[in-house]
């Protein structure tokens, strides 16, 4: 075997009015993790896609060990030994979990599948890994973290010289991402190679060895990772430095209180309990906590998602019982949820659709919608958030991640609310995309409107909060004011009730 195991020289890619990939390079080293970064839309996916066969590349070579070969198709590429973790994860639900990681390759007996010996080979795979799932199970009733481990068992199970991982770690814990690390290690120790996609920062630099920044569908340059820091792979991804990665503020809070909630419980007695707090006009409060702090529970509760057992809501002074969506809308309460794709999205509509889908009554005449007001008005929306897409009427889920999340956000917009709840607003989303949202955000609170905004990235959450709550273990731990707020402290706080 040569230096490296995968070379791929001057790949180029058009789709009809958009050259994806421009003359892309990308040489990878066996038995080392190699990072894929640029921000939505820079041709990494894509790139990827080649790769593993989805899309044929108009134009370069692909080398593997040395020799050149044309992937015509995935069953091809895991042939060669390339296999890859899709961000995307689509299982099969109503099958078990081995039936999953074996499908089309199944262990036979005479003409029968031979499930004892799927279960076995199940067992020893996740044994490997250090995994702890029933291989009998059915895959839903597993969590979207466990089924992403699951897909990595799966790509294991190829025994692939290459694994390409498209955000890995979107939906896992911090022990899974610690677990998740450590099976990366074992398989760059057993000379494999790891092609890894993320957004995160701090994770590139703790588990690769060299990275590959893209920008614009082109190739910028492929650097060790240990001669980079966050700001150089920033200003090399955007092309410009990034010296404040948050707007400045430059308007004042209100002292006026917009939200008031007073000793709320969940009527789940495992969920949040006995929460107050207040939310001022003009301002944006942050909810730090960890994974199982009952943020997302607290905030679905104010919007009348979830029960509520106790306690008390108040929206400009006067009760608001939160029964249903329809409550928090009349309220004038909008929420951004914290999963895009599976509660925010409606990915095979327009984006005039998903953008008015909330405010469609407002746009019926006789019980007749009038589809021209709807068209103007979300294009209207949708101007003033600089969601760049071809047209009104494309799909929304051929949007990359930061334009889905403004469509989200114009949607929510157009029903005029006092209140915005973003749940985790930058997830998964470019450094570029991030500082537009981020602007965005500062321009609400600048005309009034409160936000209640759920952050795990600590620098956002420090960077944009006038105020931030603390929760640990469905109880508020603390609400600190912007200027004694660090790292430390809200960790601390985080874990107070642990």
């Amino acid at each position: 075997m040569g230096e490296y195991v995968l070379e791929m020289k001057e790949i180029s890619k058009v789709f009809p009015g958009v050259k994806a990939l421009d003359h892309v390079t990308l040489k990878v080293r066996p038995g080392s993790v190699h990072a894929l970064m640029g921000e939505n839309g820079a041709g990494k996916s894509t790139l990827m896609k080649c790769l593993f066969g989805i899309y044929r590349e108009d134009g370069g070579e692909i080398i593997l060990d040395g020799k050149k070969v044309n992937i015509a198709n995935s069953k091809m590429a895991l042939e060669l030994g390339v296999s890859m973790i899709h961000q995307e994860l689509h299982p099969i639900s109503y099958r078990p979990v081995m039936e999953n990681i074996w499908l089309g390759r199944f262990p036979m007996k005479w003409f029968a599948v031979d499930h004892k010996e799927m279960y076995r080979k199940t067992k020893e795979l996740f044994a490997k890994i250090d995994l702890d799932i029933n291989p009998s199970a059915l895959a839903g009733t597993l969590s979207a973290s466990q089924l992403q481990l699951v897909e990595i068992a799966k790509a294991v199970s190829y025994d692939s010289k290459i694994i390409i991982m498209d955000e890995p770690t979107s939906s896992l814990t911090d022990n899974e991402v610690a677990h998740l690390f450590r099976i990366i290690r074992q398989l760059k120790s057993e000379g494999r190679a790891i092609i890894y996609i993320s957004h995160k920062m701090e994770e590139i630099l703790k588990i690769s060895d060299e990275v590959t920044i893209m920008r614009d569908g082109q190739w910028v340059g492929t650097w060790p990772s240990s001669e980079l820091t966050t700001d150089l792979i920033i200003s090399r991804m955007v092309g410009r430095d990034l010296t404040n990665r948050f707007p400045p503020k430059n308007y004042e809070t209100s002292t006026e209180p917009i939200l008031e909630v007073k000793d709320l419980s969940a009527s789940n007695p495992r969920s949040f309990r006995n929460v107050s707090f207040q939310l001022f006009k003009g301002e944006i409060l942050g909810i730090g906590g960890l994974v199982g702090a009952q943020r997302t529970e607290l905030v679905e509760a104010l919007f009348g998602l979830r029960g509520i057992a106790s306690g008390q809501i108040l929206v400009h002074g006067k009760e608001y019982l939160a029964k249903s969506v329809a409550d928090a809308k009349k309220n004038k309460i909008g929420l951004l949820t914290e999963e895009r794709r599976a509660t925010g999205i409606f990915p095979q509509l327009s984006i005039t659709d998903n953008t008015v889908i909330a405010s469609q009554s407002n746009f019926a005449k006789g019980g007749v919608l009038d589809d021209k007001l709807r068209k103007k008005r979300a294009t209207e929306e949708n101007k003033k958030l600089n969601t760049k897409t071809p047209t009104m009427e494309t799909l929304i889920q051929d949007l990359s991640g930061g334009n889905q999340q403004k469509v989200l956000l114009a949607r929510w917009l157009l029903t005029e609310p006092e209140i915005l709840i973003l749940d985790e607003p930058t997830r998964g989303i470019d450094v570029g995309a991030k500082y537009e949202i981020y602007t965005i955000m500062q321009q609400l609170a600048s005309q009034g409107k409160a936000i209640i905004m759920i952050s795990s990235e600590m620098p956002e959450l420090l960077g944009m909060s006038d105020r931030i709550m603390v929760m640990s273990d469905g109880k508020v731990a603390g609400i600190l004011q912007k200027e004694e707020a660090s790292q430390t402290e809200v960790m601390r706080l985080a874990t107070l009730y642990l």
